[in-house]
C-alpha cells in the first residue's frame, strides 16, 4: 500500500484575490513561499520516496521547497494540473455569476460533466489525475510519496482514495499549503 502526501501548492496573488486560475501558470506570493516552508516542518520526519508535482509553477515552487530539504528531485507530471477552466480563468467569481449565469446552472445540474467554456470537466480531470496517481503507486509500492498539485485534482484523490462520492469533491478541497495524507 502506498502513502500518499497530497500537499496543495501555497498561495499565489490570484489565490488571495479569489480569481479562478485553472492552468493559468503564475508563481506563489510571499505568503505562499512561507507556506512551503511550513509544509517542510509540518513533514519532518517523514520518509519519502519521491516527490510528485503538477508542472505549473505554483506547484513545481512549493514542490522544490520540499526537494531541497529532502534532496529528492521533483518529478513532473501535467497529469497533475489544476482544471482547465477556459474562458473563465482569471475571473473573481462574482464575474462569472454575472456573465455566465446559465453555464453556473448547468455546472449545478452536472457538476462531473460540465466543461466550462474552453475548459475541461471534472470526469476529464479525474481521468487523467487518477492515471497519474496510479502509475506513481505503482511505481511506489509500499512507499511514501509526496504529491504536490491544486485543489480540484487533489479532491479528487482525496474522494477516490478515501472512498467518497465524487460528488463531494467540492467539500473537499484543500486550502492553500494544506497537507493531506491518503492510502492507497
Amino acid at each position: 500500500m502506498t502513502r500518499l502526501i497530497l500537499i496543495r501548492h501555497g498561495q499565489t496573488e490570484w489565490n488571495a484575490a479569489g480569481r479562478y486560475q485553472g492552468q493559468i501558470d503564475l508563481p506563489l506570493n510571499a505568503l505562499g513561499r512561507q507556506q512551503a516552508e511550513q509544509i517542510v516542518q509540518q513533514l519532518d520526519g517523514t520518509q519519502l520516496a519521491a516527490i510528485y508535482a503538477s508542472d505549473l509553477a505554483r506547484a513545481r515552487e512549493t514542490a522544490e521547497v520540499l526537494a531541497r530539504a529532502t534532496g529528492l528531485q521533483v518529478q513532473l507530471d501535467r497529469r497533475l494540473r489544476e482544471i482547465e477552466q477556459g474562458e473563465w480563468e482569471g475571473m473573481p467569481f462574482t464575474e462569472i455569476q454575472r456573465r455566465y449565469p446559465r453555464e453556473l446552472e448547468q455546472r449545478r445540474e452536472n457538476p462531473l460533466g460540465f466543461v466550462t467554456p474552453g475548459g475541461e470537466s471534472i470526469r476529464q480531470v479525474r481521468q487523467r489525475v487518477l492515471e497519474a496517481a496510479e502509475e506513481i503507486c505503482r511505481r511506489h509500492p509500499n512507499d511514501t510519496v509526496a504529491i504536490v498539485s491544486h485543489g480540484v485534482a487533489l479532491a479528487i484523490l482525496r474522494a477516490h482514495y478515501q472512498h467518497l462520492p465524487i460528488e463531494r469533491m467540492w467539500d473537499l478541497v484543500p486550502a492553500n499549503g494544506e497537507v493531506t495524507e491518503v492510502e492507497a
